[in-house]
């Protein structure tokens, strides 16, 4: 039956996801890159929103949502048929879950962003976006929360630790190895053009992951606001982890690091926002500003990956410690809501593991083939010259910055 204040939340947390992608997101990366790219970053992730959203109407909700094998829906519900206006899922219309679920696959390819930035064609970028939106999203958000094979063992992923961070920082992996190094990286390439901007848009982030965590509850309750308290306390906790091992590392603490220490607690909370306590959160933030701080290491410094923004370390390595920890830390003991009946912390690990497992491994091979296709279709990188000049001007005619004396240029 219909329930109005389900409806009226949901409206709302629709409205705070697509938030998150634009402008937090865009304006997160924005401020990471150097400043002759930035244009190019807000156009990939204003781009990737449109796009996804128009592939998200014609056939990928139906590939998640509609009824068909365990591993991907059917074409029942291609062009959003059988949606209308008295059409009810739950105790919410049908197309506020639809526009819900739909905010989720624009951000997160958008994501994936975060690895190719400064030396990806953007016609690559929209090609790879729709192929991977089809290949990888669509089929794990199946699994998932489609009523697929990952749900029939019972798995545990509120909102989206295996739906949307792991898949994207596998996807964001693979992507930057096979995509190679930037010109000049690590030294020439590492330093943020604006920071303030950066923290703008992990600020917009922060808000919108209310709606992202709170929101995957599909009602106004008190699971809802359970969810939204362990998400604020999970990125405070790991933002000041974060900050506090740069400060006794380098001796700074930096604005960047604790802004990457708070998406990293947000990523790694969303899987077990809905199944945790406040306990719970604080041993998650914990986890999450360490972890994903040593993966940024590893990846970078020891394997020499120019995954450009960190995608798969706070990511994908956050998705999937949060992941598996909700297997322990969903127990009562610890104060969560408690695992389902006659159902063991190592029953349910196992089942946690085998849907990260199984989705990473899904993740690492449709990747490497789309790549291959769009590589051989349009290309996939740019040419050294190309990003050397900078992607605003080279690929979209437009400088980030128009600053003259006396007023802007034109």
């Amino acid at each position: 039956m219909l329930n109005a204040a389900d409806t009226a939340w949901l409206l709302t947390a629709s409205v705070l996801v697509l938030f998150m992608t634009l402008p937090g997101l865009a304006l997160f990366y924005g401020g990471l890159v150097r400043s002759k790219n930035i244009v190019s970053v807000l156009m990939h992730c204003f781009t990737i929103a449109c796009l996804m959203s128009v592939l998200w109407v014609v056939v990928a909700y139906s590939l998640a949502f509609g009824e068909g094998s365990p591993y991907v829906g059917g074409l029942g519900h291609a062009f959003l048929a059988g949606v209308g206006f008295d059409t009810v899922s739950g105790t919410i219309p049908t197309s506020v879950f639809v526009m819900f679920q739909m905010t989720f696959a624009i951000i997160t390819p958008a994501l994936i962003v975060g690895a190719f930035v400064e030396r990806m064609k953007f016609s690559a970028v929209l090609l790879f976006s729709s192929l991977w939106l089809l290949v990888v999203y669509a089929p794990v958000t199946h699994w998932v929360w489609g009523g697929g094979w990952l749900a029939e063992m019972g798995v545990m992923d509120f909102a989206g630790g295996i739906v949307v961070h792991t898949t994207a920082g596998v996807s964001a992996l693979v992507l930057a190895i096979l995509l190679g190094r930037r010109d000049g990286f690590p030294e020439q390439v590492s330093s943020p053009h604006a920071p303030w901007m950066v923290m703008v848009g992990a600020s917009m982030l922060w808000v919108g992951w209310f709606g992202f965590n709170a929101g995957s509850q599909l009602a106004a309750d008190g699971g809802a606001g359970m969810a939204m308290l362990v998400t604020h306390i999970s990125a405070a906790v790991a933002s000041l982890v974060w900050m506090s091992i740069e400060w006794m590392r380098f001796g700074k603490p930096t604005l960047v690091g604790i802004v990457t220490g708070t998406i990293a607690g947000l990523a790694t909370i969303t899987p077990a926002s809905g199944f945790v306590g406040p306990m719970g959160a604080i041993i998650i933030g914990i986890a999450a500003g360490g972890l994903c701080y040593v993966g940024v290491d590893i990846i970078k410094r020891s394997f020499n990956i120019d995954d450009s923004l960190d995608v798969f370390a706070v990511h994908g390595v956050g998705g999937m410690t949060g992941t598996i920890l909700v297997a322990f830390l969903a127990l009562e003991s610890f104060g969560g809501g408690g695992l389902a009946d006659g159902v063991t912390a190592g029953d349910q690990l196992v089942v946690q593991l085998t849907g990260v497992g199984a989705t990473v491994i899904w993740a690492i091979i449709a990747t490497y083939i789309l790549v291959k296709v769009v590589q051989a279709l349009v290309g996939l990188r740019t040419s050294s010259d190309v990003e050397t000049q900078g992607l605003d001007l080279s690929e979209h005619g437009e400088n980030g910055y128009n600053i003259g004396f006396g007023g802007s240029s034109q």
